[in-house]
Order: structure tokens, then C-alpha cells, then sequence
């Protein structure tokens, strides 16, 4: 049954209503991976593994009166450990939290469940979901499946990590600065950063907060497009409130062929240079789809100053984070904030300046982003969409010593903060736009390298569709080669 573990979640779903499997044959099969595996990859820091037993068996015994519970009838899956399941710790790897037990279940765990998937565990996280590694004091550090002394990614790093090693089918994660683009990225996955707003997040916050935070979403990881284009269609749309006033319906894509696209790729920037073995498979990429067919440049792009993007989403998205603070982060940004020159554009003077922001001050830079939305929204009038970097590297060996911006990342064998990365997950999603990471083969080293494909706002489906057409045409999900 080895290779039921890297099949993908649609498959497993025709095999169990086939009844050429059973849920709970299929649980135990990937339980028996976990507890084989995890102890040095550290993916999946919860586990539900008796109620999904519960859970499979009652799968089981539908089938068997003739009756299917929905499209993921019997599917094990995992979600980030930031999401609630009903009596077990939300955490987002603060101590504080590790004896909360959530009431319920989140509105995606809710879905799922709904949809049929045997949701068996929670995947591990960076503390407050703000690094691209995962590991936090309370479950401790996540590997990267493909190299052990390299980090998976973050903060949806336990996600991608147990999809490439083959413990879960799918995933549920979060992006506010690439938090599920990354991590596919750093691990060969699929990921998808939905439209702003189209899942909703109920049941994903800590503290009982319910609002709707700037810029950040919920969305699917998976080994296969199809299975993202599944799994979004469970999480996306209103929760019960909205859902009195609006229904979601995004836009299908007809296009069978990758020669009728006309795409736009971006292989590098001045704001954060890009590393030769990422740019170079892009590069490759751009090459293998003129030669299909499609138009391709790579020059053209939104009629924006890239400098003034990085610099307007560092000042959104640490606007946004800044409730999340604890009050002795607050008062050391106040004296970083009070003590830097005016002109200090470092990364912590800007995080600082950004977390204390007056509304007022605010107003401005939201006003400035809607103004370069419409900018997007002209640029997508002649692209279908936009290729870019997910990340300026493969995934980078663990590294936990002092704060993330003083942790230096080899780009061109030149050091480069690893905070620079941002900008390649605020091109793009400070704008509410969707976008779809899927694998772009290996890096020199062996390493996976993926590629962000960049969709007009709420032409989700198109990015995914585009993903599924290269998975067949071009290159998808490999298994790590230490586990093949």
C-alpha cells in the first residue's frame, strides 16, 4: 500500500467509494507513516488519531447502506495547527496557549468534515505564524522531508512537509507573507493564496478574535493541482452571516491548452534578488512554454515601481500584525520607532514605524493600494497571468539563531536577509490577488523549486487550471528522493 501514500486526495476519494479500499484501512495506513516517519521530519504536532478512527469507520459503515458523505469521502487529511479542532490546542506555538482546547471545530475543519475527509491531526508551525521556518517552543522544530537540515518552510511549514513526505492527502494553511506559497515551494507541494476574503476564516485566530485581519487568507495545500482545485471548492465561500447576503461565484477557466495564454514572467528584482537555481528553472519555464505556443515575455509587467510596492506592503502587513503583539514587543518597537533616523529603511525600522501606525496614517497606504490594484487590474486587460519566484532560494538550512532579519540566506553567494523574501510574497498579495505555487522541478543541490502563478482577482480557478495543464505538460510533484 506504500504508494496510496503519495496518490492524490481525488483518487484516494474514487478509491474508497470504489470500495477498493476502506477509510479506516487508509487511516491506519497513514497513521502508520506518521509514527513511522515524524519522529525526525516533526510534521504533526496534533493528533486526533481515535476520533478519526471514529470518524473513518462511520465512513465505512455509510458506504456500506449505499450512502457517500461528500467529495473526500474517506480522504485522511491534516490542517495547520493554528486552525481549531473542537477539544484539542490551538497554540500558533506560544506556551501560554498549549492548555487551550478549542469549542469547536474552525469553519474549514467544519467543511472538510462535511465534505467527507477523515482529519486526523494538526501540522506544526513558527511561533505566531511569522517565519519562514517552523518551530516554536512548545512542538519544537519541523524539517524539510527532502533534506532533514533544511526547514520546510513556514508558517504553514508542517503542512507541506507532511504532504511531500506522504503522511497527510491534503492540507489546509494561511498566508498573510507567503505562509502557504513558501513552504510548497520549499517542499515540491502545491499551494494556493486565495482572492482576499473568498474563505472564510472562523475558527482561525487566537483568543476568540473574529475579525477579518488585512491581507491575510486561508487556502488549500496538496500534491496535486486537481486536489487544490477541490479542496478550494470546500473552503471558499461565505460563512453562515455573509451567506444570507452573497454566494460566491468565481470565474471557470476554458482554456485546454497552455499555447492560448499570454503570461508574464518576472525572474528577478532589484528589491530582492533572486538566486540563480530559482531564476534559472523560471528561465527554463518561460523557454518550454513559447516553444507550446504561448506568448511569453519577460519584460512586461503592472507599470509599478517595485520599491514602492515592498515599501507599501512591509507598511500594510505589519500594520496588520501589530494586534497580534504582546505589550514588551510594542514597547521595544515604540524605542526602535522613537531612537531610528528618519531615513532609516532597514526592515526593523520599517516593522516598527509600521505596528504603531495611527489610523490616520493608514488611510493613505490603503488609498495607495486600491490606486495600484487598478494598475493590476489594467496590467491582467492584456496578460492572461504572471509568473514569478516564490522565494529568492530553495529551501535554507535551519537557522535559529537571533531575529529573522538578522538571519542571512546565501542569494548568488552573497548574503541576504532572510526578511527580503518578503517581497515576493507582497507583489502580488497585498492586492488581494490569488496565487497558485506549483513545482518547477529541482535546484542544482537536488532541492524542489516551485514557481508563483499570479491570477486577476477572483480568477482563482485560472492560476489553478494553469498549474494542472503544466503538472501534465511540464513537471508536478516528486517524492522526495530520501524517501523514494
Amino acid at each position: 500500500m506504500s504508494d496510496l501514500a503519495f496518490r492524490p486526495a481525488v483518487e484516494l476519494a474514487r478509491l474508497v467509494r470504489a470500495r477498493e479500499v476502506g477509510a479506516l484501512e487508509l487511516l491506519e495506513h497513514h497513521i502508520e507513516r506518521v509514527e513511522r516517519l515524524d519522529g525526525e521530519i516533526n510534521a504533526v504536532c496534533v493528533r486526533d488519531f481515535e476520533r478519526a478512527r471514529a470518524d473513518a469507520s462511520k465512513a465505512d459503515e455509510a458506504l456500506a447502506r449505499g450512502e457517500t458523505i461528500g467529495p473526500l469521502h474517506g480522504v485522511p487529511m491534516t490542517v495547520k495547527e493554528s486552525f481549531d479542532i473542537e477539544g484539542h490546542p490551538t497554540t500558533w506555538g506560544l506556551p501560554e496557549y498549549k492548555d487551550h482546547r478549542a469549542s469547536r471545530d474552525s469553519l474549514a475543519v467544519e467543511r472538510f468534515r462535511k465534505a467527507g475527509a477523515v482529519v486526523f491531526g494538526k501540522t506544526n508551525v513558527p511561533v505566531m505564524l511569522s517565519d519562514w521556518q517552523s518551530f516554536n517552543p512548545v512542538y519544537g522544530t519541523t524539517s524539510n522531508p527532502w533534506d532533514l537540515a533544511r526547514g520546510p518552510g513556514g508558517s504553514s511549514g508542517g503542512s507541506a512537509a507532511a504532504l511531500a513526505a506522504g503522511m497527510s492527502a491534503l492540507e489546509a494553511g494561511s498566508d498573510i507573507g507567503a505562509s502557504i506559497r513558501n513552504p510548497a515551494h520549499y517542499c515540491g507541494v502545491y499551494g494556493h493564496k486565495p482572492t482576499f476574503g473568498i474563505c472564510s476564516k472562523k475558527g482561525h485566530a487566537l483568543g476568540g478574535n473574529v475579525a477579518q485581519g488585512d491581507i491575510s487568507v486561508v487556502g488549500p495545500l496538496a500534491r496535486t493541482a486537481g486536489d487544490l482545485d477541490l479542496a478550494l471548492s470546500v473552503m471558499a465561500g461565505p460563512d453562515e452571516i455573509d451567506g444570507t447576503g452573497w454566494r460566491l461565484e468565481l470565474p471557470e477557466e476554458k482554456r485546454s491548452s497552455l499555447k492560448d495564454f499570454k503570461v508574464a514572467v518576472v525572474l528577478d528584482d532589484a528589491e530582492a534578488p533572486v538566486d540563480g537555481a530559482v531564476s534559472g528553472r523560471l528561465q527554463a519555464l518561460a523557454d518550454f512554454l513559447a516553444a507550446q505556443g504561448a506568448t511569453v515575455s519577460t519584460t512586461a509587467r503592472p507599470a509599478l515601481d517595485s520599491a514602492a510596492v515592498h515599501a507599501l506592503y512591509l507598511g500594510l502587513l505589519r500594520s496588520a500584525t501589530s494586534g497580534r503583539l504582546p505589550p514588551e514587543q510594542l514597547a521595544r518597537f515604540e524605542e526602535i520607532a522613537r531612537n531610528a533616523p528618519a531615513d532609516e529603511e532597514g526592515y526593523l525600522a520599517r516593522a516598527a514605524r509600521a505596528a504603531l501606525l495611527p489610523h490616520r496614517l493608514w488611510l493613505p497606504l490603503d488609498e495607495q493600494r486600491h490606486r495600484m490594484r487598478l494598475v493590476w487590474a489594467s496590467f491582467f486587460e492584456e496578460w492572461d497571468l504572471l509568473l514569478c519566484p516564490a522565494a529568492a532560494t530553495a529551501a535554507f538550512p535551519h537557522n535559529q539563531e537571533g531575529e529573522r532579519q538578522d538571519r542571512m540566506i546565501p542569494v548568488n553567494g552573497r548574503p541576504q536577509p532572510s526578511t527580503t523574501q518578503l517581497f515576493w510574497a507582497g507583489y502580488s498579495g497585498v492586492f488581494f490577488l490569488p496565487s497558485t505555487v506549483a513545482p518547477n522541478g529541482l535546484s542544482p543541490e537536488g532541492l524542489p523549486v516551485g514557481v508563483q502563478i499570479v491570477a486577476p482577482q477572483y480568477h482563482d480557478r485560472r492560476s489553478i487550471h494553469f498549474a494542472k495543464l503544466l503538472e501534465r505538460a511540464w513537471c508536478g510533484f516528486q517524492v522526495p528522493t530520501r524517501l523514494a
